[in-house]
């Protein structure tokens, strides 16, 4: 998610083009071989995230289902961002305790001292030098599932498996492009006609999704997949936030029964509930979009005990960590706190 007030607020407040997502500038790899000069190594790298953000929400999810939790730190922001974007006001004296800074920002300019676009999650950074490594949201957690192999947990699951890898992301191509990026653009259209295109993608693609569903657990498989992943990290967002805030509102994920079981399923699986904060979610979308929502009001619902209701996905089968195991319980300084969680 890119800084807001150079992204998406300056298409909603101004109307004058349509919203387009900037690709990620710095786009370096940690790998097992180090080819880009940044090889995979326990403890030498900070995974930056909100936990307000969709798109670090995956790495969040990835992280916890690998058990990188031990080889990659975790460092999270405050989910109401300011004019110097992604701050570390959760944190004692208002600085990351690993990288001794203030504000993501420092990173970036670590990096490449002026760099004119925004500031985003998720971020790699180094802890040594305290630069960027990379903001590339589509490629961080491939690299997660694919490079950092030999730091991940005893029973961890293969969420890219090669045999698959074409099935995934072909279907990961049409999620990203009419679900994780298409509410954006509904919420964020600058007219009528862009709006309702979008909006309309939306929903087109979510009924095919639900008519794929209706009879396997998972979107490609019998297994969790990176695929999962991303269209989870969207579909938690949509009654909260996406339904209302970005207009994207013909039918509430509650009201289709695929959906909402198959979102649930995973809500309640290890490694995906246990990442999600409602509360930073709801403060961050309703207070710092104010192009969208000028008076800062956060609504008070929807009520999120649903959220724990069985949905009866098992009968369809399905293995969800294959022949793996599920993370362990989380580590305690990563909790979400109670106003998070149903």
């Amino acid at each position: 998610m890119s800084d807001t007030k150079s992204e998406e607020e300056g298409n909603s407040s101004y109307g004058r083009k349509p919203f387009k997502r900037s690709r990620s500038h710095f786009a370096d790899r940690v790998t097992a071989d180090g080819r880009d000069g940044w090889p995979v190594e326990a403890g030498r790298y900070r995974l930056v995230v909100s936990r307000a953000c969709p798109w670090a929400s995956r790495a969040l999810v990835s992280r916890r289902l690998l058990g990188l939790e031990d080889a990659l730190s975790l460092a999270v922001t405050d989910p109401v961002q300011d004019d110097r974007s992604w701050r570390f006001t959760l944190d004692p004296d208002g600085r990351d305790p690993v990288l001794g800074i203030r504000f993501l920002s420092e990173a970036y300019d670590a990096r490449e001292t002026g760099y004119p676009g925004g500031v985003s999650v998720p971020a790699v950074v180094d802890v040594p030098s305290g630069r960027l490594v990379t903001n590339d949201y589509q490629r961080i957690t491939l690299d997660l599932a694919t490079e950092w192999t030999a730091l991940h947990r005893d029973g961890a699951p293969d969420l890219y498996p090669e045999a698959l890898r074409d099935e995934i992301d072909e279907v990961m191509e049409g999620v990203y492009e009419d679900v994780n990026n298409g509410v954006y653009r509904a919420g964020f259209a600058a007219g009528q006609k862009e709006y309702e295109e979008a909006c309309t993608g939306v929903f087109r693609r979510l009924e095919l999704l639900s008519g794929r569903l209706a009879g396997q657990r998972y979107l490609v498989g019998d297994t969790i997949t990176e695929a999962d992943i991303r269209l989870f990290t969207t579909l938690v967002r949509f009654d909260a936030v996406y339904h209302g805030h970005f207009k994207c509102n013909l039918w509430k994920l509650a009201e289709d029964p695929v959906l909402w079981g198959y979102v649930r399923d995973l809500y309640q699986t290890p490694g995906f509930g246990d990442t999600v904060d409602f509360d930073h979610i709801k403060r961050h979308y309703y207070t710092v979009h104010t192009g969208i929502n000028p008076t800062g009001i956060v609504p008070v619902g929807p009520r999120l005990s649903g959220w724990l209701a069985p949905h009866h996905r098992a009968e369809l089968g399905g293995r969800p960590f294959g022949d793996g195991t599920p993370p362990g319980p989380v580590r305690a300084d990563e909790e979400i706190p109670a106003r998070g969680r149903p």
